[in-house]
This record gives structure tokens, sequence and C-alpha cells, in this order.
């Protein structure tokens, strides 16, 4: 079995400039994907439940994250 690079050579050069032109396409692909949301904060205010409501806990949680 050939690996990729032999495979690559064995095109004729306008083949390769296109999987060239893929592979640039693909490494853009990674770089723009954006990373999904994680919610393993999620809970995380539960020792203030009892102590706030959630509109003052709002505002709390953007003081935290401003300051």
């Amino acid at each position: 079995m050939q690996n990729l690079s032999q495979r690559i050579n064995s095109l004729p050069a306008g083949l390769q400039q296109k999987v060239f032109a893929y592979i640039e396409e693909l490494k853009k692909e990674k770089k723009n994907k954006k990373k999904k949301l994680s919610l393993k904060w999620a809970g995380g205010l539960t020792e203030y439940k009892d102590k706030f409501t959630s509109v003052e806990l709002q505002k709390k949680s953007l003081d935290w994250w401003t300051n």
C-alpha cells in the first residue's frame, strides 16, 4: 500500500495542485472551527441559591465577571 505522499506524487501536476488547495482549505476550516460551549460551570452558584434571588445572582455574577 502506498503512503499518502507517494499517492500525491503519482498524480498529474494539476491534480496535485487541487490536493494542496484542498489541504489548505482543511487547515483554514480547522482554524475557524469554534469550540462548543462547555457547561462545566453549571451548578456553580448553588451555594448561593438560598441567599439570593435569581436576579440578584445574575447581578452578582456580572460583578464577578467584570472585577
